[in-house]
């Protein structure tokens, strides 16, 4: 019977579990159950169908069961800012809201208003975005829900309390809510109270490799796993990527977390919370080890997503490894810029692009193809920017950037970043989400040693493919 660690990776279209283990040296994973994620639009507001997303879980813990696995451990990693309310009974008041509901928007302008912008930005150094969990709670100020809610849990905060009836905050997922005292690592007080949230409602903070509680009888007998610690690992999603970033020595750690979402930035020991760092937008997220992910939000693949979803609704679906063999033989050179609200959630991402491409006097795209390659183009575009922006407010400039997650295996998009930085780009791992939440649970566990020894693992474990700058491009 195998020893193995479990990591319940939550992304905004899929949930995975992946048990892991480290042999030889080398960390080996299986995934042994994956399943489906969605938003759903009822009444006024798009929600998270948290309940099956839940069951989806326990699923997976029994498939590890019944696959004879030994589980050691498991952590929850999920997407940030979004979160559930419990009652004073412990119950959910009702599904979470996702970030691309509509309920927060204008909100930036009414709340600071309140309060000042600078101060705010020196003491939670997030970048403002109306997705935050500022805004969402600010937008249910006098609510039934809020009124009667006893605690605010993060998603993977909630997933971790329904396994255990343990209820806290992890410190990476809670330092996405611009919320959170970037310098002390621990609840905004002078944020909550100047905007009138409920205090009671905000937990204790733990950190990453601490063990957050056991799985409650029921769920230990349903999904026979029997006596398991849950961890806290990195439970923001990026985090746990960022962590398996396969780096050495003490230069700055320089990553582009690239899914749905593109988290461009670099790893440092404390929060950078300049008027010029609030200027470029950059923001301060919570790493594991106490580390601060000092980075960019940026739209990623997900406009590239919604186009694949309105062709496949037209009839027309085309795979992913099609469209970038295509958007490379392309010649279009049209750019958008990725980060403007009207490529947030439009009713159709094709004619969004088209209509900008119009009132830019810009050749608008003739096929799939085109279309593909205008987001390749403009994502790199908006990388050589936050590289740019980043060189500006470190003491030297990076050298290297190591590109992570699903959006690794983008040959044609790789090239075009290391084109536009004209810096080494190294890609990979893939499923650094995943590695990282599984080796932080075997940090918890003693077996690996710290996040030195975190990293010479998944060096070990994996090659990163290496794309060099074509120097008449960069």
């Amino acid at each position: 019977m195998k020893n193995v660690y479990l990591a319940a990776d939550f992304g905004g279209g899929s949930g995975r579990v992946i048990a892991g283990w480290i042999e030889d040296g080398c960390l080996v994973m299986d995934e042994v159950h994956r399943f489906g994620n969605r938003q759903v639009r009822l009444g006024d507001h798009i929600f998270w169908d948290f309940p099956a997303l839940f069951e989806d879980m326990k699923a997976g813990l029994k498939a590890a069961a019944s696959k004879g696995y030994k589980v050691r451990s498991i952590g929850v990693d999920t997407w940030g800012v979004d979160f559930g309310l419990i009652d004073s009974d412990g119950q959910l008041l009702g599904n979470p809201v996702c970030y691309r509901d509509d309920r927060t928007a204008g909100l930036a302008d009414e709340v600071f208003r309140s309060i000042d912008a600078k101060e705010h930005y020196g003491i939670t150094g997030i970048q403002v975005m109306e997705i935050n969990t500022l805004f969402q709670l600010y937008s249910m100020k006098g609510s039934a829900q809020l009124n009667a809610a006893k605690q605010l849990l993060f998603m993977p905060d909630l997933f971790s309390y329904f396994l255990t009836g343990v209820a806290n905050n992890e410190y990476t997922i809670a330092s996405t809510s611009e919320l959170l005292d970037a310098r002390k690592r621990d609840w905004s007080w002078e944020t909550i109270r100047a905007l009138g949230l409920p205090e009671h409602i905000f937990g204790e903070i733990v950190m990453p490799g601490c063990v957050r509680g056991k799985l409650r009888g029921d769920i230990a007998e349903d999904t026979g796993l029997g006596d398991v610690d849950v961890v806290a690992v990195g439970s923001h999603d990026t985090a746990s990527a960022v962590v398996a970033v396969p780096a050495s020595g003490d230069a700055p750690v320089a990553f582009l977390s690239s899914g749905t979402w593109s988290l461009l930035g670099v790893e440092l020991p404390e929060p950078i919370l300049s008027e010029e760092a609030r200027i470029a937008e950059f923001t301060n997220e919570g790493g594991v080890g106490g580390k601060i992910r000092f980075l960019q939000n940026i739209t990623g693949l997900w406009i590239l997503q919604r186009l694949m979803a309105e062709w496949k609704e037209r009839g027309e679906e085309v795979a992913y490894d099609e469209i970038v063999p295509a958007a490379a033989e392309s010649c279009f050179s049209s750019i958008i810029p990725v980060a403007d609200a009207a490529f947030m959630n439009p009713h159709s991402m094709e004619k969004a692009i088209c209509d900008y491409c119009v009132a830019t006097s810009q050749p608008v795209p003739q096929s799939k193809a085109d279309f593909a390659r205008c987001v390749f183009l403009s994502l790199a575009g908006k990388y050589r920017d936050a590289i740019a922006g980043l060189n500006a407010l470190l003491p030297t400039p990076l050298e290297r950037l190591h590109i992570i997650g699903g959006g690794s295996q983008n040959t044609l998009l790789n090239q075009l970043t290391a084109d536009a930085l004209g810096i080494p780009v190294w890609a990979g791992p893939v499923e650094a989400t995943a590695m990282g939440n599984i080796l932080v649970q075997a940090m918890a566990a003693g077996e690996v040693a710290d996040v030195t020894e975190l990293r010479d693992v998944v060096r070990r474990s994996v090659t990163p493919r290496i794309f060099e700058p074509n120097k008449s491009e960069s």
